[in-house]
């Protein structure tokens, strides 16, 4: 059974900085993609950013030049860095893991995000 739990999340003025981690249960090497997504009340959940196996990374226009995601593979955890938050930020951030094939993926429950103007 994958478990992922997610960390970090909280309370921050805008222009501030959260850093949130998401600690798997299982080795993270063998998922082609992890990623961080996120969902503000009344509005579906979106892709934030991305990391795959290799280390290739791409993230939402939203937060391109802001937010930053890496991984630890030692330590099985994926972070995303949030740098100059704003407002819009908010929302509860989820850690999601993926095989390609079979295809599967695994969610974490959610942290919540909030940016004060």
């Amino acid at each position: 059974q994958v478990q992922l739990v997610e960390s970090g999340g909280g309370l921050v003025q805008a222009g501030g900085s959260l850093r949130l981690s998401c600690a798997a249960s299982i080795t993270i090497f063998g998922f082609d993609t992890m990623g961080w997504y996120r969902q503000a009340p009344g509005i579906q959940r979106e892709l934030v950013a991305i990391i795959t196996r290799s280390g290739s990374t791409n993230c939402a226009d939203s937060v391109k030049g802001r937010f930053t995601i890496s991984r630890d593979n030692a330590k099985n955890t994926v972070y995303l860095q949030m740098n100059s938050l704003k407002p819009e930020d908010t929302a509860v951030y989820y850690c999601n893991a993926k095989y390609w094939v079979p295809s599967n993926d695994y969610w974490g429950q959610g942290t919540q995000v909030t940016v004060s103007s």
